[in-house]
């Protein structure tokens, strides 16, 4: 249930960040709603895997630079994790995700899109903790 929790928050936060910024960050998919949607769980899906996988060597290969930097490097990390999403969806043809405008522009959509989670996983209720 919270897997599913957090695929729909991510696949949330990336709609938003498209309508934010939506010269930019783009959603590729086939005409009509039902694609639209699926393609966003599709994208959010690949998102999460791509941090689960790709993101804790990463964040281990450049422990000395969180420290150089006090932590300012997840900004540069999350975007290359946005980058490397983008580069997995760009390999489907009827779906993907598009950021076009060069390398802040993928800073900024990740930092909205860790911005937009972390806030609506605030405000959602924890299933995981049980009320007595």
């Amino acid at each position: 249930m919270r897997l599913l929790l957090r695929i729909l928050v991510t696949a949330f936060a990336i709609w938003l960040t498209t309508v934010l910024f939506d010269d930019h960050v783009e959603v590729i998919s086939p005409e009509g709603t039902g694609p639209y949607l699926l393609s966003l769980v599709v994208i959010a899906v690949i998102y999460g895997l791509v941090h689960a996988i790709i993101k804790p060597l990463v964040n281990l290969l450049a422990l000395p630079l969180y420290l150089l930097t006090l932590g300012l490097i997840s900004l540069l990390i999350n975007a290359l994790m946005l980058w490397i999403t983008t580069l997995v969806t760009g390999l489907f043809d009827s779906y993907g995700l598009e950021v076009t405008g060069g390398f802040w522009w993928y800073v900024i959509a990740a930092l909205v899109i860790a911005l937009a989670q972390m806030i609506v996983m605030a405000i959602l209720p924890d299933p995981s903790r049980r009320r007595d």
